[in-house]
């Protein structure tokens, strides 16, 4: 498949889980420069994709239909009934539908991306996603022409979702992307983290993940997606237009008005808790640049 994307990691770059669930393990290995390949991962654009570990990725996430703690979502998530689970895609396509997850994940071409996270507050992880292009899903039922934008809709029980009476959002929590954005090789549906299903607190049991965008944008327990020939409604961008764009790409000279976005803070994976300076796009700007050529990325935030 011509479109799909070539990452420079291979499966054997890829840091064993058991190795980051022994902390202690890890820890003196490198301090005896014992751990042949860890911290010395690569991937385009990057300096550092060192994966964070299992408990790192499912402790400390952001699922608001779950509570506003960084822990509530792993608390409370697994009221979450994610079996039998199906996606209703309708809009511009040609075989529009509703189709059973399980079923639909068999036609797919599953892989491991590990991709940079970067979150609109300014914390980052780096996560093993596995997954399917999401082009491969558009190209399944067919985009009909005059489709500019693909918008994505979250499941909304409030009688398994404790934060949904909260309003802090007008639920359910929709998104949306342009279609080229969609159709781009690293734009991907993820099912699971370190090859085991995916979480409920990550997005269980399927999520879109763009990683270079803020967190937001990576819609979680989608049971909707729908082409449309108009620019679909976001809810954080529908909650506060100010500080959260609809495009929302990564962008260390646009800070969030509360505050910078120039550096962020890495979660676990390192010996010593810092800043590193936040890239471009997330670090993948040679692949995602020209979707925004001759764009004002400060209006178009």
């Amino acid at each position: 498949m011509a479109h799909r994307w070539k990452n420079d990691l291979t499966e054997t770059d890829v840091t064993p889980e058991r190795l980051f669930l022994n902390r202690r393990a890890v820890i003196a290995g490198l301090a005896a420069g014992a751990i042949g390949g860890v911290g010395s991962v690569q991937a385009a654009g990057s300096d550092d994709l060192e994966p964070n570990d299992w408990d790192e990725i499912t402790q400390y996430c952001n699922y608001y239909e779950f509570g506003t703690s960084k822990t509530d979502p792993a608390r409370n998530a697994h009221t979450l009934t994610t079996k039998p689970w199906s996606i209703k895609i309708d809009g511009m396509v040609d075989k529009p539908g509703t189709y059973d997850l399980a079923e639909l994940t068999q036609s797919m071409t599953t892989e491991r991306r590990l991709y940079r996270f970067r979150c609109v507050e300014a914390w980052s992880m780096v996560v093993p996603w596995d997954g399917f292009e999401l082009a491969d899903l558009l190209n399944m039922v067919g985009v009909k022409s005059g489709a500019k934008y693909v918008a994505f809709e979250t499941v909304l029980r409030p009688e398994e979702m404790p934060g949904v009476s909260r309003r802090v959002l007008n639920w359910p929590y929709r998104e949306g992307l342009r279609l080229d954005e969609a159709m781009h090789p690293l734009t991907i549906m993820a099912t699971g983290i370190y090859g085991k299903p995916m979480p409920n607190q990550n997005g269980a049991p399927i999520r879109l993940v763009v990683p270079w965008k803020y967190g937001f944008k990576s819609i979680k327990s989608i049971v909707r997606i729908t082409l449309t020939d108009k620019q679909p409604f976001a809810s954080w961008n529908d909650a506060n237009p100010r500080e959260y764009g609809f495009y929302s790409n990564v962008n260390p000279t646009v800070d969030h008005p509360r505050w910078s976005q120039a550096s962020e803070r890495r979660i676990g994976g390192s010996l010593l808790a810092r800043k590193i300076p936040t890239q471009m796009f997330n670090g993948y700007e040679a692949e995602v640049a020209s979707l925004y050529k001759g764009m004002d990325l400060k209006a178009n935030f």
